[in-house]
This record gives C-alpha cells, structure tokens and sequence, in this order.
C-alpha cells in the first residue's frame, strides 16, 4: 500500500492504480487538458469531481515542492494549489515507482502554447508578457526565488482583457526573507535565457508573428519589471510642501493592484524634505474589495472591471447615499447574477463567470455603437452568447471516457487539436505525445547533464 502525505485527505485516491507506472495509467482516469512541456511525467487524473495534476518525481524533490507550494498559498501567491505526495509505489513485480506529486487543476487557465497560435497579435504577446513580469515580482516580494523562470512553468487565464499567470512547477524553487539584488538579478539571468528559447521555439514552429522578435520580447520582460520593481518597492524624496505626493504614491499603486501595508516615512531634521518607501506590498487591492462587497473570487483586473460596472449602477440607480455592501448586493443580485443565468449549462465550460460577465459589458459596448442606442444588459447577453461565447473553444475539458457519450479528442494530451467524432478533424494514425516522444530519444546520461535542453535539443531534430 502506498503512503500518502496530504493536508486534505481524500478517501476518492485510495482505489488509484498507484501500482502502474504514470505514464501507463488507464484511459478511464485520465482528463483530457493540454499541458506544457516538462521534464517528468505529468497527467490529469479525475479524482471524484475534482480534476488534479499528478507528476511522477523523485522523493525529494516532490516533498520540496509539496511543502515549498503551501507556503505560496499561504502567502497568498499565484501558484497552483499542493494537494499531496502518493510514495512507496510499487508495481506487482515489486518494481519500485517513483513518488507522485498531486496538485489541483486550475480551472479555465492555459498553457502558453495554446494561446500562441499563427498570426497571434503583438498585443496579446505583450499581455502576456506583463502578466508574467507581474508574477515574478510578486514571487520576489515574497522572498521566493523562483530558479527555473520559464513559460513552460506558467499557466495563463483570462482577466478582463488581459491575463493573470500562475506558477505550476516551483521544485527548483527556495523560500527566503528577502531576496537580495543579485539573488533577483540571477532569477532574471534564467529567465532571459529560458524565455527566450521559448519565443524561438515558438518562432521555430510558425507560432510566432513575423513581426515579434524573440529578443526584444525578453528586454521587453527585464525593463517591465525594472520598472514595477521600482514603483512598488522604490523610495521616493519631495519637500515638505508636497506631502499630497504621499497619497498620489499610494493611489498609484492601488491603480496598479497593490496595497501598501507598510510605509516607511522619514522627514530631515529641519522637516524640509521627506522621504516615503513601501515597506510591505500586497497585491489584490480590487479582488479583496470585491470580495468583500459581493462574495466573487476573481482575477484582479476582473475585479476592476466589475467593481467600476458596479460604481456605474450606484450613480445610475441612486444609491449613494446606501451602505456600498447593501447597494453592491443589490448589483449582484439584479445585474450579475441574472447575466451568468443566461449562459445554457453546456456552455459554462467556456468561460468562468466574472470573465463572461466582462466581455458581455464588451459586447453591450459595441453593440450599443452599432445600433446607435443603449442596449439593455440582458439584451446584450443573450446576444454575446448566441453570437460569441458559442463559438469559442471549451476552457474546460471533459473526462476522456471512451464509449460513455464524452466527445473524444484526437489526442488526450492536447485536445486542441479537434475531437474524433468531427468530420472537420484530420484523425491523425495514432494518438502520440510528441513532448514525450522526443523525451524517448534522449540519452539519459546527457539528459542528467543538459536537463530540459536536451529535451528541446532532441524536438528540434
């Protein structure tokens, strides 16, 4: 039997075929959810109704990251969330098997290489590129330095336009106090060198607009978090007559998505100059207003954009003279809820509810513009539905269950690339992992010493 070390047991695991190597585990387990690339063995196992992220590793590193991800969810860092360590597996032979590292499935995020597809626009690779500076700094705030800074170890969802990242492999990860300059320098060396080799893989594979160069993507990185670095941690000096450039600091990091916890204030000793820096930064300044107004759990420029639909509906109803929490409540109940109603239970999977909610608003825009009048909310969500949330992609995949009525992809690991049941979709001869695939051509005494490039060497074979 094998042992299992988890914070929140869950009875559902016991029955797992812990006894098979992960990479041979039956089709009735797996979840059918594209994945980046990665140097073990990973797959999506449905545990009852929930889906989780199970990683074959060795011991040491799967309890070091294990307990390395609790303390970045108890940090309150985007990272995807610890659930257990399944070790002392062993086939029927009495083969031993390496440990198990099982996470929770992020719902509605992606991989980067799905939202790289040809003719992707320059915008879009530049949101992602903030999303990302956004996650590092927020990781470095918290005394973590990273190691291993990649895109293949982020995940990416959608927020009101632009996207939040997530970090998915922390195993080469450490946890400090602080981090020094050099320690933050050094995590930004490796992310130089590994972001680009991404974006030139991409370029390689015809993922990558002409017009986007690998090179300046990755400056584009060093510069964006120079600057953020700077406005969030940076100290500031003016003469004592400007002391209102204190509340300019704190709403411009508050337009930012950060609270300033603690400020360091210091004044000359003649009072002519003074000298403010942020001492202690959270991020999340429009999620936890609007957790605390409404109950809704989103991405923070989500909140942003509900929170401002929600001031709309104050000024418009007449309400400011009501307790915010009474007329936000008011809000959620006749605007919020009735527009997440509209979508039909076959469509949820496309978007998560605040997502949608912003792209009616969107929607209600353009369609106002074109019509030349006010279309009324529910209006607009039954025609973003009818004419846009039908025709995008599922966000999130179904359990890959041959013969059960659950459409089928092409390939397990990948089900972008179109269902078998589609007479649109090239039925490719056999169902392959091609990460894996070139994995199986690496020798492994070069592969201990070159690690994942040897991996990247072998694809591009």
């Amino acid at each position: 039997m094998p042992r299992f070390l988890s914070a929140t047991p869950n009875s559902r695991l016991l029955p797992l075929p812990w006894g098979v190597p992960l990479e041979d585990w039956p089709e009735q387990h797996l979840v059918a959810l594209p994945r980046g690339i990665s140097r073990h063995v990973v797959r999506f196992i449905a545990v009852g109704d929930e889906v989780y992220a199970a990683k074959e590793v060795n011991e040491e590193l799967a309890l070091h990251e294990y307990r390395l991800l609790h303390d970045l969810m108890r940090l309150d860092t985007p990272a995807v969330e610890p659930i257990g360590v399944v070790s002392g597996r062993v086939t029927p032979d009495g083969t031993p098997l390496d440990p198990i590292l099982l996470t929770k499935h992020l719902q509605f995020a992606l991989p980067y290489r799905l939202l790289f597809t040809p003719g992707v626009r320059n915008e879009t690779v530049l949101r992602l590129v903030d999303a990302m500076v956004v996650l590092i700094v927020r990781l470095h705030l918290t005394g973590f330095m990273w190691g291993d800074v990649s895109l293949s170890n982020i995940l990416f969802r959608r927020d009101a336009g632009e996207f939040a990242a997530y970090l998915v492999d922390a195993e080469t990860g450490e946890l400090y106090d602080q981090l020094s300059p050099g320690q933050r320098a050094h995590d930004l060396s490796i992310a130089r060198v590994n972001i680009f080799g991404d974006f030139c893989d991409l370029e390689a594979g015809g993922m990558l607009d002409e017009s986007i160069d690998p090179l300046t993507m990755v400056e584009a990185i060093e510069s964006r978090y120079s600057e953020l670095w700077h406005e969030l941690t940076g100290a500031e000096e003016f003469s004592g007559s400007e002391l209102h450039r204190i509340e300019s600091r704190v709403r411009r990091l508050n337009a930012l998505g950060f609270d300033i916890a603690e400020l360091d204030i210091s004044t000359s000793a003649d009072g002519s100059t003074v000298r403010i820096q942020p001492k202690v930064v959270d991020a999340g300044h429009h999620s936890r207003r609007l957790l605390r107004l409404t109950g809704l759990d989103t991405e923070e420029n989500q909140a942003r954009r509900l929170l401002n639909d929600l001031d709309t509906y104050i000024l418009r109803a007449g309400l400011r003279d009501m307790d915010e929490a009474v007329a936000a409540h008011r809000w959620f109940g006749e605007n919020f809820e009735p527009v997440v109603r509209t979508v039909p239970p076959e469509l949820t999977g496309k978007r998560d509810s605040a997502q949608i909610y912003h792209e009616v608003l969107d929607y209600r825009w353009y369609q106002s513009q074109r019509e030349g009048r006010e279309v009324p909310l529910l209006e607009s969500a039954q025609g973003y539905v009818r004419d846009v949330l039908s025709k995008l992609p599922d966000e999130v995949m179904p359990t890959l269950s041959i013969g059960s009525g659950v459409r089928v992809p092409v390939s397990p690991y990948d089900p972008s690339l179109g269902y078998l049941d589609d007479p649109a979709t090239e039925v490719l001869p056999a169902v392959v992992d091609p990460w894996e695939e070139a994995a199986a051509e690496v020798d492994l005494t070069q592969a201990s010493r070159f690690d994942i490039n040897s991996l990247r060497k072998a694809r591009q074979k």
